[in-house]
């Protein structure tokens, strides 16, 4: 028997939480690394202005700083990138915490184990993330109760 608001889903297990954790834990990890690695670098602290000051046109071909502010873009972008993954992990951990981790926040379906491996932090099912990538659906905060 299943309850009516809720479909044959509601309380079956949908991945182990060890499991989910130690992938969030490595991923965290990894992107640690890299966002520790771009900001000794010099990304972060030193403005682009500052940055360029140093090149002096009179020794430096033009192109030269435009290669170096394409650089620094790029640069920029990968750690905005990155600090918007650790972002999501640090939630995907608090919907592990709370308990409703692994479930789509749409619909409340489980999220395929294979889909959960392959992104740890995935909040939606492939039908609801194609729905939203299409611009069909907008996201919701909190699953339907």
């Amino acid at each position: 028997m299943f309850p009516a608001h809720g479909g044959p889903w509601v309380g079956w297990p949908v991945v182990d939480d060890p499991r989910a954790r130690a992938l969030l834990d490595a991923q965290r990890e990894r992107l640690t690394t890299i966002e520790t690695d771009l900001r000794t670098e010099g990304l972060v602290g030193e403005s682009e202005s500052e940055e360029l000051a140093e090149l002096s046109v009179a020794d430096q071909h033009p192109a030269d700083i435009g290669t170096e502010t394409a650089d620094r873009s790029r640069d920029l972008g990968m750690l905005e990138d990155v600090e918007g993954e650790l972002r999501d992990i640090e939630e995907a951990l608090a919907r592990l915490q709370a308990g409703s981790y692994g479930r789509c926040e749409v619909c409340g379906k489980p999220i395929p184990d294979e889909r959960l491996e392959a992104n740890p932090t995935a909040r939606y099912d492939i039908e609801h993330e194609r729905g939203l990538e299409a611009g069909g659906l907008r996201r919701q905060s909190a699953p339907p109760q």
